[in-house]
């Protein structure tokens, strides 16, 4: 398998709008953007990962594509546009890529369409399908970047953009591409957000991953994009490994058999020992059933001896960019390994004794600096996968 590498990483999330404020604010624990949130068509209350920042505004000649979602997406794409630009001088147009995970695409934008449709009899005028169209984030970056190598969208609910970095290193091995422009990006929707409520899975409270007292989810909305080429730099990505178990159309398999399948199998493609892997950034959604089942995952293959932490209560549960919004915070992490820091674990400290007794990080104790990350992202229908980074020493 070809060797690939993560040159660049532009982030947009509850933690901040730019790589400086997201690390300062995680080596804090502390998220502006996890506040309430009233949904705009049921105008519900939820507690959720807000950006509140004021996003760019979709060019005249993107009108069809112009929602949050690609608002999100392009915010993301200014951090790094200068970079994606010398890379499609460097290699051609059709030689660069887009892979894109999301569940959400356009839905709000439908949604309001709809709401005004019912009161009204009237669908609003600069309202298209393609806002919603599930690939519409990818055709929107691809033609907005003039890029002509494929674009297309992987969406397997909240695996999505952990899923996207195996599709995209294969576009790499197969000489299809020389760079892909990969990641995740969701909007907050009231179809998410009443979704998930409807499946009791919502907490109305800030998110409490592994505590005893933990009551469920904050959804967030997020964009992660990252530059993936052969050239070499200071991120290397070692491995995916994926899995599907179909336990349950919604619960995951009781005792972490799929977790711990595609955990293994990213050590295995990366042809580490489980010994290597410094920090485990866990799916740890706060729910009963997956903080249960990963715990018992991680502890079957690392026992306690792995630092891990779910950055969940710092950015919400972003759906279909949690896998590639996490790589970015592993990502972060190895670049500043050097400040020997690690994602805080943020919740009440009182851990549950019915779990596995994995070791959650204690940022008030100094660590070595990290050079091997892995991330977990698990999904409805058994949907697994585990992604890992490492620092490269040599680049």
């Amino acid at each position: 398998m070809t060797a690939v590498y993560l040159n660049q990483v532009a982030m947009v999330n509850a933690l901040g709008c730019c790589l400086a404020d997201i690390w300062h604010n995680l080596k804090l624990g502390c998220s502006p953007g996890m506040m309430k949130y009233i949904t705009p068509v049921s105008q519900k209350e939820f507690h959720a990962g807000v950006v509140s920042a004021e996003l760019p505004l979709i060019p005249d000649e993107f009108s069809d594509f112009n929602c949050r979602n690609n608002r999100l997406a392009l915010a993301a794409i200014q951090q790094i546009e200068s970079a994606i630009k010398d890379g499609i001088e460097r290699y051609g147009a059709a030689r660069v890529g887009v892979v894109i995970g999301t569940s959400t695409s356009g839905i709000s934008e439908a949604e309001v369409a709809i709401k005004s449709h019912i009161e009204r009899g009237v669908i609003p005028a600069d309202y298209t399908y393609k806002k919603q169209e599930i690939g519409a984030i990818s055709d929107f970056i691809a033609q907005y970047l003039k890029v002509e190598g494929p674009a297309y969208v992987v969406s397997t609910a909240c695996s999505s953009s952990g899923k996207v970095f195996a599709s995209a290193r294969g576009l790499i091995d197969l000489d299809i591409c020389d760079l892909v422009i990969v990641g995740g990006v969701d909007s907050l929707c009231d179809l998410t957000l009443n979704g998930f409520d409807s499946l009791e899975a919502v907490s109305n409270v800030l998110t409490n991953p592994f505590s005893v007292n933990r009551k469920g989810i904050n959804i967030g909305e997020a964009a992660a994009l990252f530059l993936m080429s052969k050239e070499k730099s200071s991120v290397q990505l070692l491995g995916v490994g994926e899995s599907s178990d179909a336990h349950h159309m919604s619960a995951p398999e009781p005792s972490g058999s799929g977790a711990k399948q595609a955990m293994q199998a990213a050590l295995k493609d990366a042809n580490i020992n489980k010994e290597k892997v410094d920090y485990i950034n866990l799916h740890g959604t706060g729910t009963s059933l997956n903080d249960s089942m990963e715990s018992h995952a991680v502890y079957d293959i690392f026992a306690d001896q792995v630092q891990t932490s779910s950055t969940k209560p710092l950015t919400g549960h972003t759906l279909g960019a949690a896998g590639a919004t996490e790589a970015g915070i592993c990502w972060l992490i190895l670049k500043h390994s050097s400040e020997q820091i690690i994602a805080p674990h943020v919740y009440d400290g009182c851990y549950d004794p019915s779990l596995s007794p994995i070791k959650l990080s204690d940022t008030s104790k100094s660590v070595l600096p990290v050079q091997v990350t892995m991330s977990n992202s698990f999904a409805f229908g058994g949907n697994n996968v585990s992604v890992i980074l490492g620092k490269c020493l040599d680049a």
